[in-house]
Parts: C-alpha cells; sequence; structure tokens
C-alpha cells in the first residue's frame, strides 16, 4: 500500500512538471499589433517607463544565418538599474543574477499574429521566496507594466 502511494505520488510529480509546470511558468499574451509594431510600441514602452534595453536579440536572423528558416522572434533583455542593483549589491542574492536582466521575447506564430512571452514574474518571485522575491517581484511589476501598452485586453 506504501510503495503504490509512494509510485503515485511520484507519477502525479511526473505529470505535473511534464504537463503543467511549463504552462504555468511562462507567461503569454497575444500583442494588439503585429510583429514589427509590437517591437517598436515595446521599445519605446521600455523608455517610457524609464526602463533600460541593453539588448536585442534577433533569433531569426541568426537562425537565417546558420541556414535555417523560423518565423520572426527577438528577445529582448530590460532593465531597471535601481531595482537590479538590489540584487546585484547583495552577495547573498547574486544567485538570482542567473535571471537578469528580464527577458521579454516577442514572436510570430503561424497565424501571422505577434505574441509576447516572459517568465511568469509572480511564481518566479514566489518560488524565490524572501528578499530575493520580493526584489524580483517588484522587477516583474515593473515589466509587466512596460507590456501594458502592447498586450491585448482579454
Amino acid at each position: 500500500m506504501f510503495l503504490a502511494g509512494l509510485l503515485s505520488g511520484f507519477i502525479l510529480i511526473g505529470v505535473f512538471l511534464i504537463y503543467v509546470f511549463p504552462r504555468i511558468m511562462f507567461s503569454v499574451n497575444e500583442s494588439k499589433y503585429d510583429f514589427a509594431r509590437t517591437v517598436e510600441a515595446l521599445t519605446e514602452s521600455t523608455k517610457n517607463n524609464e526602463w533600460k534595453m541593453p539588448h536585442e536579440y534577433d533569433l531569426q536572423q541568426i537562425m537565417t544565418n546558420n541556414g535555417f528558416t523560423v518565423r520572426p522572434v527577438k528577445v529582448f533583455s530590460v532593465c531597471k538599474p535601481d531595482i537590479a542593483v538590489r540584487i546585484l549589491g547583495n552577495d547573498k542574492h547574486k544567485v538570482v543574477s542567473a535571471m537578469m536582466p528580464c527577458r521579454i521575447a516577442v514572436y510570430e506564430k503561424a497565424d501571422g499574429k505577434a505574441y509576447i512571452s516572459r517568465i511568469n514574474p509572480v511564481l518566479f518571485a514566489r518560488l524565490l521566496g524572501g528578499k530575493a522575491g520580493a526584489i524580483m517581484g517588484d522587477a516583474g511589476e515593473g515589466s509587466e507594466q512596460i507590456l501594458k501598452t502592447v498586450i491585448k485586453p482579454n
């Protein structure tokens, strides 16, 4: 009986990790705009919210350069230095620097629509917990504010 319960528990955890966790770990929204306008609006909103965009990765171009064809995909690194220093200025919290700066992906699907994806900031902050979780929660709120201008309302 114990082994059956233990095995059932492992199976349920496996199902959760394979099917549920990826869906809740990322937030995905349709954009109000096409791909090009979404990229423009995201860039404008980042500046208007006093965040920085230190890097833009054109994954479609990278794939083209390597002989592959994919639909448009760009990943943006966005950063708010006064939030980042709260992580980077404390050795105890620097482990979180692996997730910095915040990443926002804009991509086009076969339906021709643009989508925005990012790590679920609320869930990520809860998983971290403590002071680091609170700081990452602030970063998540800020990046969600940036995205309000491009996300299509439900």
